[in-house]
């Protein structure tokens, strides 16, 4: 195996909640209520979509995808949904440092150095908000490929709150049958002050439609008992996948990271990226009424009181 070198599960094709479109001679990110499931290939327009979106659509209320039936392909929920805090340099592309809130991996002059990570919000190098929750979610959509998967990244705390306590919880209700689990991805949306009461959405998991915790718990275990009759050895997949993430510092492709720049990491008043449709904006600093009387006392314009 190739050191340095990451070795993900096999990419069949992304799925998104938002996409990148030109304005003005820029490629901003725009957020959308649906899912759109997409190929790897791109054209003048965007992302080509995937077979599977006009099946999605079409089955979907509204020709809006809110809900995609799917399966995981690991029992441990780090596998299937990877975490940390990501700042990328925009010049160049390049990720400067991921960390977990314990530690980082950051380059440095001397090169790549481990050093603690004190998060973002207590962080020099994360001034300005470039330093973000970034997640990679795999999931297995239809059953003509067993190993290939759909990608869905995010850099949405709301989304990766979410996936990340679906995900432990299945695995500890289901005793550790979470690649068995029949699920599916849903679409949520709420509004808070931060969003000045307009919706933001975000990503879910939940057993699938039509089926009780209880039931798809019992579906679980007889795909289990099934596979193991096979000889399906899922312990010894999570193990090979583990080795395989560990086996470089970064994840994402030199090919990659330009596209997650371009979606997730926008250059400063472009708004938010196309996964972080939960992401909410800061609230906008009140003017103080000592400002106000200080500005009317030099003749300015203040705030409406």
């Amino acid at each position: 195996m190739i050191k340095g070198l990451a070795i993900t599960p096999p990419i069949l094709g992304r799925i998104s909640i938002g996409k990148v479109v030109e304005k003005n001679g820029k490629r901003l990110p725009e957020k959308d209520d649906s899912f759109t499931v997409t190929s790897q290939v791109q054209n003048r327009e965007g992302w080509i979509l995937h077979p599977f979106d006009e099946g999605l659509r079409k089955a979907s209320i509204g020709g809006k995808i809110r809900s995609i039936p799917i399966r995981v392909l690991f029992n441990d929920p780090d596998l299937n949904l990877r975490a940390e805090y990501s700042l990328f340099d925009r010049a160049t592309g390049r990720p400067m440092c991921t960390g977990n809130g314990e530690q980082c991996k950051r380059y440095m002059p001397s090169g790549l150095q481990t050093l603690p990570c004190p998060s973002p919000d207590n962080c020099e190098l994360a001034k300005g908000g470039l330093c973000k929750p970034y997640g990679r979610l795999n999931v297995l959509i239809g059953d003509d490929d067993e190993l290939g998967s759909f990608i869905f990244r995010t850099t949405g705390y709301n989304s990766i709150r979410s996936l990340a306590a679906r995900l432990s919880y299945y695995k500890a209700v289901s005793g550790n049958l979470l690649a068995c689990l029949p699920m599916e991805l849903r679409l949520r949306g709420k509004s808070t002050t931060q969003s000045h009461r307009a919706p933001v959405y975000y990503v879910d998991l939940t057993v699938r439609e039509g089926r009780t915790l209880e039931e798809a718990i019992t579906e679980a275990k007889e795909n289990d008992e099934r596979r193991r009759s096979v000889g399906y050895d899922q312990a010894a997949l999570d193990d090979a996948a583990r080795l395989g993430f560990s086996n470089g510092s970064f994840e994402d492709s030199n090919e990659e990271i330009a596209e997650v720049v371009e979606e997730f990491y926008p250059e400063s008043g472009s708004g938010p990226g196309v996964a972080t449709s939960d992401a909410t904006p800061a609230i906008p600093a009140k003017t103080s009424l000592k400002d106000k009387l200080d500005k009317k006392a030099t003749g300015q314009t203040g705030e409406s009181s």
